[in-house]
């Protein structure tokens, strides 16, 4: 996806009236404008792909941290609304790999590694962390590689 991607789905959104996918990715658009700037691109710079995916994925976890404590604070209601962005946000995002695929993984990456304890998870964590990155959650990732030295 580009911006130029990006742009398109807002005109989109903006024919069907669409008004919660229209404020995401207006949301989306200026947060990769401001990521430009502060790169030192200025305000018409393009973001590339990798860019674009950490700050979609940013927004994607803003929003789950924002559902969660809305949750706790007793505000359902609230939670509502960042569910729908949420599930907006997640459609731009890569297809997120099951929990059997980040097993698999976390055991092929510790074999290379030759990590056969709890003292080398750190290790494994980091450079698994690389390879599946924009594939898989990094909390889902933790928990595997805990309880695969556990």
């Amino acid at each position: 996806m580009t911006q130029a991607d990006l742009k398109e789905q807002m005109k989109d959104a903006m024919r069907s009236k669409d008004a919660v996918r229209l404020s995401v990715i207006r949301g989306l658009l200026s947060a990769m404008t401001n990521e430009a700037v502060a790169k030192g691109k200025g305000p018409d710079g393009q973001l590339n792909e990798d860019e674009m995916l950490t700050l979609i994925t940013r927004a994607a976890k803003q929003r789950k941290d924002s559902i969660e404590q809305f949750e706790k604070g007793g505000r359902p209601e609230l939670a509502v609304a960042e569910k729908a962005e949420l599930t907006i946000i997640e459609t731009m995002l890569p297809a997120q790999m099951s929990q059997e695929e980040i097993v698999a993984a976390a055991k092929a990456k510790a074999a290379e590694l030759g990590v056969t304890d709890k003292t080398g998870a750190n290790k494994v964590m980091g450079m698994l962390m690389k390879d599946l990155k924009g594939k898989a959650d990094g909390t889902a990732v933790k928990a595997v590689v805990d309880n695969l030295f556990a």
